[in-house]
């Protein structure tokens, strides 16, 4: 558990590499999972990466972590900003939750300006494409290793 982080993505990122490519990117879900296990491996961390459209297996996931991991980073799509339950999931977790966005939020429509899951998240990385996942990955590692687990 000391070392495991889950990484929970929300609706429609299971469609990456294919849904709006000049918002999203050209690399798909299995391109960001992969990268992210090699870059845990350097940090020495393990990942555990998921993917619901639905928000009821997102809780159950986020309250399986309680028992299972370090840590949690999160891309709750379109949850981000209508998700109370994802948020109350998220505040009976006692690690650190990172949450994470591929475009920038703040420069889209203004109903994605506001977000449930910032006000449990530990930080918040947005608009630096896919690169944000390993972005957290990083700060995910320091957080644990100044936290000495």
């Amino acid at each position: 558990m000391d070392n495991m982080i889950y990484i929970l993505n929300g609706p429609n990122l299971n469609l990456l590499g294919q849904r709006e490519p000049q918002v999203y990117g050209a690399a798909t879900l299995d391109d960001i999972t992969h990268d992210c296990s090699i870059l845990a491996t350097e940090l020495g961390l393990q990942t555990c990466a998921l993917q619901s459209n639905w928000e009821g297996q997102i809780i159950d996931w986020i309250h399986e972590a309680r028992q299972a991991a370090a840590g949690i980073i999160i891309n709750p799509g379109a949850f981000t900003h209508t998700s109370v339950a994802i948020l109350d999931a998220l505040n009976a977790y006692d690690g650190i939750v990172l949450e994470v966005h591929i475009s920038n939020v703040h420069k889209r429509e203004s109903f994605r300006h506001h977000s449930y899951v910032s006000l449990r998240a530990d930080g918040v990385i947005a608009g630096f494409g896919t690169e944000g996942y390993g972005l957290a990955l990083r700060r995910m590692a320091s957080l644990l290793n100044s936290a000495g687990k």
